[in-house]
């Protein structure tokens, strides 16, 4: 299963990060690096969650996160 993020500044100045294909996981930030990095710990969230309560089944993943700068 492949997710992805995307992010986009919204007029107020605020990023917005969100996982399309998980609907409801989006994020607000004042960097579009938080907004991301926030949007991915709640994406992982909620598909630890989903798998707890059996709405998903258990699929191979992988899983890449870059070491911080």
């Amino acid at each position: 299963m492949d997710f992805s993020i995307e992010c986009e500044q919204e007029d107020d100045g605020r990023w917005l990060a969100e996982v399309p294909q998980l609907p409801g996981v989006m994020s607000y930030g004042i960097t579009a690096d938080n907004a991301m990095a926030t949007v991915e710990a709640l994406a992982l969230r909620t598909m630890a969650e989903r798998l707890e309560s059996r709405e998903s089944r258990p699929v191979a993943i992988h899983i890449s996160i870059p070491a911080a700068a």
